[in-house]
Order: C-alpha cells, then sequence, then structure tokens
C-alpha cells in the first residue's frame, strides 16, 4: 500500500483517491533521453503515485518562493501553490513530455498566478516574508543591518517594477529557467523574454546599490 508523505498532505490537504492508491497499470521502460522529472510525471501518469512525490519534493520549494514573490502575500501564495500543484494531478492523464517538466510546471503556476489576480483585484502586499527567506546568520551588527537594507531595497524595487520584468526575473532566479524556457512559460518570444530579464536585473541593480 502507498501512503502519501506527510509533507504533501499538509501542503495539498485531501489528496484525490487516486494519488494515495496502489498503482494498477504497468508502464513499459522509458526512453533514456526523456528528461527525469518528466520521466517520473509519465511514470505517474501510469500510476506510480511514488513518482508524483519524489516530483513534489524536489520543486515545492523553489515553486511556493516563486508564488511568494509574485503575490507578496503569504495567504495567496499557499491558495496558488495548491491550485498549481491541484491542475498537475488533474492533468497527468493528458500529459506529454514536449517541453521540460519544469517549463510545464511554471506555466501552470504562471496562469494560476494570473488568474488569482483578475479573481483577485485587491492584490494585498505582506512585506515581513524575507525574515523567513533569508535565514538569520552569525555575521556581525552592522553586517545584518546591511543585508537588511539590501534585502529591503530589493523587495520595493520588485514591487515596482513592470509585471512581465518582474515575472521574468522570478522565473530565471527563484526558478532557475532559462531564456528559452521563460519565453515558453510566459509565452513570447526568446527575444522579448531576454529584454524583460535584462531591464529587471539593471533596474534591481541600480536599487539596490542606491545610496541612501
Amino acid at each position: 500500500m502507498v501512503y502519501c508523505s506527510e509533507a504533501m498532505a499538509n501542503r495539498l490537504g485531501p489528496a484525490p483517491a487516486a494519488l494515495c492508491s496502489t498503482a494498477e497499470l504497468a508502464y513499459a521502460p522509458l526512453m533514456g533521453h526523456i528528461p527525469e522529472d518528466s520521466a517520473l510525471m509519465l511514470k505517474y501518469k501510469d500510476g506510480d503515485t511514488a513518482a508524483f512525490e519524489t516530483l513534489y519534493r524536489r520543486h515545492n520549494d523553489a515553486l511556493y518562493r516563486y508564488l511568494l514573490r509574485r503575490c507578496q502575500n503569504r495567504a495567496a501564495a499557499e491558495d496558488v501553490f495548491q491550485e498549481v500543484w491541484g491542475k498537475i494531478i488533474k492533468a497527468r492523464a493528458s500529459y506529454r513530455p514536449t517541453a521540460k517538466f519544469t517549463t510545464f510546471m511554471y506555466r501552470v503556476a504562471h496562469n494560476c498566478f494570473i488568474d488569482h489576480v483578475r479573481r483577485n483585484k485587491r492584490h494585498a502586499s505582506n512585506l515581513e516574508l524575507d525574515a523567513e527567506l533569508y535565514p538569520d546568520t552569525s555575521e556581525q551588527p552592522d553586517a545584518i543591518a546591511e543585508r537588511s537594507l539590501a534585502r529591503e531595497r530589493l523587495t520595493l524595487a520588485l514591487q515596482d517594477l513592470p509585471e512581465e520584468q518582474r515575472d521574468a526575473f522570478l522565473l530565471h532566479e527563484e526558478a532557475g529557467l532559462s531564456i528559452d524556457q521563460i519565453a515558453a512559460v510566459t509565452g513570447s518570444n526568446r527575444e522579448t523574454a531576454k529584454s524583460r530579464l535584462r531591464y529587471a536585473v539593471n533596474k534591481l541593480r541600480a536599487a539596490i546599490q542606491e545610496p541612501q
């Protein structure tokens, strides 16, 4: 019998029956050229729930950080996070490895965030999040103060970026996506994605280095 992990249960809430049931379908050996994440998703498609748990453990932290930065609100990020994994679960039957799994996952996340904003016009900020995103260190007080100031500048500068530039930056820095993957996730061409990322990096760098 296969059990859902406690971490998944806490994150996703009650799981569909199929998610925690014993795999019933056999699957053929996968071709070596299929990326590992995509291979795991194909195994999950064929009933291997342990494959999905591996995917979840591998990507849930980065996905949550990305959504937290985009939503700038913890409750909203939690809601969208659960929605993203729910859609991935529902999409397993039709999943095809036409792109890297991370491209597929962040495309779903991108669309879920847009849907969230449309549903919630009064999109609130919650700026106390950074203390948890950047763990405390043993630095000297002046170094800690400088790091805190830089984080504050970065947070405010992120808020001031145009939505497309902020998304490109977070997909690159938080999700680790390439320019081509960012273009695929956001539905833009490569040059547009590259330009958005360049503008975002330049603006953020200038904001962080701005003398106070």
